[in-house]
């Protein structure tokens, strides 16, 4: 629908901008787009307006007081294209397509009678009405596009096949004109329904989340549609059932499929207190749920909203292909009027020139080459999505296929992030409750995974609880404050370093620690260390062969960024296979090795859990979030964000970036090489009109097969 937007007291008639989000049919290809921005900047009040052909949408913004929606809808309908708004129920859409498939079975049905009375040695007047039959019935849909774009003077593929198919029939040639205007028509059938078939891919996503909910009401359970449900409310997830909305678990026990979701392999088990999403798949208990975010808000809803977006923003080979297009067609029909004009002139005949034009005609559209990458992005970004993976756009894809040296975070990323304490160390007379209780109260209120563990462990020995102030995060250092009265740390090795509070004792301390690839979190109070509390975190089953598959796939080299202690990250390194170790690190050093590793191996890729490693995600040329389903903040600032803390993940979005890349090239290079081949063709001699649509239409239809192999990527 339309939307008004106001934009403050000071401008009063910015309340009449609106936006409104139009679908388009027939908006299949780049000259469709070029004739709709002809037609619609006429209109007065008309502001902006972006096309995206493959969803077929078209986002137009103006001023609600010289221009409505349906002025603006009407104008697309002079184009021989139709729009409607967005969110409504359009008519008649089936016949359409059931009348225009019709066309071409008329037109190829009389195109085989023609033939077939014209081997059978009959005079022309017996077959020439059959080949006028295909050309009227395989002409209707070109005629009228091809009419609306002339209206415009734009010379998209409809209008020159009407030239060619005029100027074949003005010389005589009325098989060759029906030909081409059957086999048009058929490949433009073709085509539609292959582009179909890519929109599907999006759409899916869209269709994951059921339009009802069995929800608790008045003590007795209600079907209702989701739309009409409010925040806090109860909903009821019978076993198999969809989950309609994202939410917390009341009551029950049931394992939950979430691969729709995060592309998880294995159902999650799910009790009170744990967050599912909509659309992803109830097990065998059920479950009663309590609703945390709307329709519009859930985390699926943002993963159709950020794939539809992606969309739009175009990778730099794209830009470079439009920009090759806009030059390359008026060149072809400059070379087309030359050779009507110059061979003739020197003796040339008149009717073999003409046709050579016509045929070059035929293949200066460049509808391949344009579409050539937008589907591979497309289809690539569905696949993506349906594996958990949200990749930004075609920009972010191209990078990642780029990639050759991948940086991860430890803790969290490698790891599993779930640290627990295995010991307490007093050091200088301390006892272990001492070192404990200082800890807790400064940790008291951080959200650390490692400051949880120090908590939890702590929650069970029934210490005293003492009174902090002041207390305050050290980023990438650990924590500091008053307990007591006293000033009090905790925090790691770099933390104590900087205060000189290191011994020989910590640092020995220290090395037991590390050689077990454990964590170590030193406490102390009064300027004096007072124990060492050692944490193991479990590394990811998967690190080691999700770091094998990168190499794989053309990584040369793996680093670790983290700020724990140098020993426990070489630990952790060796076992996990990682070339390069970069410990004790602050946020902001993290962001300097980045820089450095780009200045050694090229493009690199950060991957961390988006929060934490923000700064260091930001300073890579791909940053990679991990495990952000729910996260709706890092959802729309990560580059490539994995739903779920899947490590193999990661190599599956490398390489579906990189066969993305080669999909494009090998369509670009498809396309410019049948271009190429067919004007010399043409400008022999050698090449028919027939020929020439064939071909074009043909690399059409292999472009856009190519890049739906995509979708089968996992």
């Amino acid at each position: 629908m339309a939307r008004a937007r106001p934009s403050g007291l000071s401008c009063p008639t910015c309340e009449l901008h609106a936006e409104s989000v139009f679908k388009i049919e027939g908006m299949d290809c780049h000259e469709e787009v070029e004739i709709l921005e002809r037609r619609l900047s006429r209109l007065a009040g008309l502001e902006s307006l972006s096309a995206d052909v493959l969803s077929q949408r078209l986002r137009v913004s103006y001023d609600a007081a010289k221009v409505s929606a349906s002025a603006i809808a009407d104008a697309v309908a002079e184009t021989g294209m139709r729009a409607w708004l967005e969110h409504e129920q359009p008519s008649g859409t089936a016949s359409t397509a059931r009348g225009r498939h019709a066309l071409v079975m008329v037109s190829g049905a009389a195109l085989a009678i023609g033939f077939g009375l014209q081997l059978a040695g009959l005079p022309a007047r017996a077959y020439l009405p059959a080949f006028i039959a295909a050309i009227l019935a395989g002409g209707i849909y070109p005629v009228r596009r091809g009419w609306s774009a002339a209206r415009v003077f734009s010379l998209d593929i409809n209008v020159l096949m009407l030239l060619a198919v005029a100027g074949a029939m003005a010389i005589g040639q009325w098989e060759e004109g029906a030909t081409v205007t059957f086999l048009f028509a058929f490949a433009q059938l073709l085509e539609a329904r292959s582009m179909t078939r890519a929109r599907h891919a999006i759409r899916a996503l869209m269709d994951l989340s059921p339009a009802e909910a069995l929800v608790h009401r008045d003590g007795v359970d209600q079907r209702v549609p989701v739309d009409l449900v409010a925040i806090g409310e109860t909903l009821v997830v019978r076993p198999g059932e969809k989950i309609p909305l994202d939410g917390q678990v009341v009551t029950g026990h049931s394992p939950v499929n979430q691969a729709p979701i995060t592309g998880e392999s294995l159902p999650v088990d799910k009790e009170p207190g744990d967050q599912v999403f909509a659309g992803t798949i109830n097990g065998r208990g059920a479950l009663e749920v309590r609703v945390t975010h709307l329709r519009r808000d859930t985390t699926l809803a943002h993963i159709v909203n950020l794939v539809e977006t992606a969309q739009a923003r175009r990778a730099p080979v794209q830009v470079f292909v439009d920009r090759f297009a806009r030059y390359y067609t008026p060149a072809v029909i400059a070379l087309a009027a030359a050779l009507v004009v110059v061979p003739p002139l020197l003796g040339g005949s008149v009717g073999v020139w003409t046709y050579r034009a016509l045929v070059l005609l035929v293949i200066s559209c460049p509808c391949a080459l344009v579409i050539s990458t937008p589907v591979s992005v497309v289809s690539a970004l569905a696949a993506a999505a349906r594996q958990g993976v949200l990749i930004k756009g075609g920009m972010h894809l191209e990078r990642t296929g780029a990639v050759r040296c991948v940086a991860f975070d430890k803790t969290g990323t490698l790891t599993r992030g779930l640290p627990r304490v295995v010991d307490v160390i007093p050091l200088q007379g301390t006892s272990s409750n001492e070192v404990l209780s200082i800890a807790v109260a400064l940790e008291a209120r951080s959200e650390h995974p490692i400051a949880r563990a120090i908590l939890k462990y702590a929650a069970g020995s029934g210490l005293p609880l003492r009174s902090s102030a002041g207390c305050r995060s050290l980023p990438g250092l650990g924590a500091e404050g008053h307990v007591d009265g006293r000033r009090a740390l905790v925090g790691n090795h770099r933390l104590f370093e900087d205060h000189g509070l290191c011994t020989p004792e910590i640092h020995e301390g220290l090395d037991r620690i590390a050689a077990k690839g454990q964590t170590a979190v030193l406490v102390a109070a009064q300027d004096r260390a007072l124990g060492i509390i050692s944490v193991a975190d479990e590394t990811r089953e998967s690190g080691r062969d999700a770091i094998a598959m990168l190499r794989q796939q053309g990584i040369k080299h793996v680093v670790m960024l983290t700020g724990d202690h140098e020993g426990t990250a070489l630990g952790i390194a060796r076992e996990l296979g990682i070339d390069e170790v970069h410990a004790e690190l602050l946020p902001e050093d993290k962001v300097q090795a980045v820089q450095a590793l780009r200045e050694e191996y090229g493009v690199v890729a950060m991957v961390g859990d988006g929060v934490n490693d923000a700064p260091a995600l930001a300073a890579a040329d791909v940053g990679i979030a991990m495990g952000v389903a729910g996260t709706h903040a890092t959802l729309e600032t990560a580059d490539v964000a994995l739903m779920a803390d899947e490590l193999l993940k990661i190599p599956f979005t490398v390489r579906l970036s990189r066969a993305t890349l080669r999909n494009i090239k090998t369509n670009v290079a498809i396309s410019l090489s049948l271009k190429a081949a067919f004007l010399v063709m043409a400008v022999a001699g050698v090449a028919t009109l027939w020929m020439a649509v064939l071909a074009d239409m043909g690399a059409s239809l292999f472009v856009i097969a190519n890049g739906l192999r995509l979708l089968r990527t996992t």
